[in-house]
């Protein structure tokens, strides 16, 4: 896993992040699912965003404080979170110790727009913006 840096929305250089891709050829692939894990630094958090697809989260260890929508909720291991696709929500480590996450996607091209930020250095007075991941490729660019 690698620090988390160099989105300028979602900058946490505490948290180590990897995906998840079949690594299989054209014939014997699967592209409709993709895995990110996430150890979440303590005091980090995932800020308030939507996606374009529906989304799974698995608690693995730690404690984490998730918001979904206008609910909350404190939830620990082996906890799930179902994210309907288009539903604000973040998650935040409200632990002592690194949350350990993983998150399911129905795809390996994932939209994000995010609603609050944690910004790059250099790019505070920004306004949150909307961008997607190629988790097969690890490329992120911003959709004007």
């Amino acid at each position: 896993m690698e620090p988390m840096v160099g989105d300028p929305d979602d900058h946490r250089p505490e948290t180590r992040w990897g995906f998840l891709v079949d690594p299989g050829d054209a014939n014997g692939r699967v592209d409709s699912l993709a895995i990110i894990r996430e150890a979440i630094g303590v005091g980090d958090r995932i800020p308030l965003h939507t996606h374009d697809v529906d989304e799974a989260i698995t608690i693995l260890g730690g404690v984490a404080d998730a918001r979904l929508g206008e609910e909350q909720r404190r939830v620990g291991p082996d906890a799930v979170v179902f994210i309907p696709a288009g539903t604000p929500h973040a998650t935040a480590n409200a632990g002592t110790s690194p949350l350990e996450i993983q998150a399911v996607f129905p795809t390996t091209t994932i939209e994000i727009a995010m609603l609050e930020r944690n910004p790059a250095p250099g790019t505070e007075g920004d306004a949150p913006r909307r961008s997607r991941y190629d988790l097969r490729t690890g490329a992120f660019e911003p959709i004007e």
